[in-house]
Order: structure tokens, then C-alpha cells, then sequence
């Protein structure tokens, strides 16, 4: 009998508008081949020594240029299976607090941008994973206030 591996190497992030309420989401289409023209969250690559939530913020930073004020745990993992690669990948979530009102700066990963509820952004994209991570989001960080226990503390390097 073959084994499917699971492998976990990327971290995802939502980012929420800082003090509004209900707060928006950022949502970004993607500009490069995979996954052209997709609308997605932030996500990428753990790197050697990056604990999960130091890539998702690294990517952040990257991806939108934006600095974080408050960060979570969002308790919840995407997971889907590559078939060309016959694996199952698991992606820890956090949900990323912002100052809207930054200038958001894509990198060449990303055409453009919007600001958009989550019921909205579950209607933009194509994967039934993002729109059960943007329900969970919805039910514990815009329905209610987050868990005290998920939040990560972290050193601002702004």
C-alpha cells in the first residue's frame, strides 16, 4: 500500500481592517501563472528556521507591504490534495489586524487589491477551502471578538 504525504510548508493569513466594525477583509488576485487571475488571501512558503506565523507575517510584508498590529492564531488550517504531486498539503491560518488606511503595496505576485466583506470575498474565489476559512473568520473575529488564547505576541519591526 502507497502513502499519501502530508507535508505542511506554507502559512496563510487573512488581514482584517483594524477597529472598524464590521471589519473588511483584503483580498488580492494573483498576477503570476499559478493560480492567474485568482482572487486568494495571503499565503506562501515557510522558511528554514520561520516558526508558521513568522512566514505569515514575512509574507505580509512581502505581499502587501502592510504592517501588522494585532495577530491570531485563526485555530483553523486549510488542506487540500495536489493530484500532480500526490499530496495532501495542510496550511495553518492566522487572521492579521491592519490599519486600513496604510498604502497597500503589492509585490509582482498580485495585480490588485480590494477591501471586501467576507461574504464578498467568499463569492470572488474558486476554492471551497478559502470560503470555509473566510466563514470561520467571520463566525470568531468579525461576529465576535478573537480568543485572547490565539493571539500571538510579536515584536513590531515597524
Amino acid at each position: 500500500m502507497a502513502d499519501v504525504p502530508i507535508i505542511c510548508c506554507v502559512a496563510a493569513a487573512v488581514l482584517l481592517e483594524e477597529g472598524v466594525n464590521p471589519p473588511r477583509m483584503l483580498i488580492l488576485r494573483r498576477a503570476v501563472e499559478h493560480l492567474h487571475g485568482e482572487w486568494c488571501h495571503v499565503a506562501g512558503r515557510i522558511e528554514a528556521g520561520e516558526t508558521a506565523w513568522e512566514a505569515a507575517l514575512r509574507e505580509i510584508r512581502e505581499e502587501t507591504g502592510l504592517t501588522v498590529t494585532r495577530l491570531y492564531s485563526a485555530d483553523y488550517t486549510e488542506q487540500f490534495y495536489e493530484a500532480k504531486r500526490n499530496i495532501v498539503t495542510i496550511v495553518p491560518a492566522f487572521v492579521a489586524y491592519v490599519n486600513a488606511s496604510q498604502p497597500v503595496r503589492l509585490n509582482a505576485e498580485h495585480s490588485e487589491f480590494r477591501w471586501v466583506t467576507t461574504m464578498d470575498a467568499q463569492s470572488m474565489v474558486t476554492f471551497g477551502g478559502q470560503r470555509r476559512l473566510y466563514e470561520e473568520v467571520q463566525r470568531e473575529f468579525v461576529d465576535r471578538q478573537p480568543s485572547v488564547w490565539h493571539e500571538i505576541k510579536f515584536k513590531s519591526d515597524a
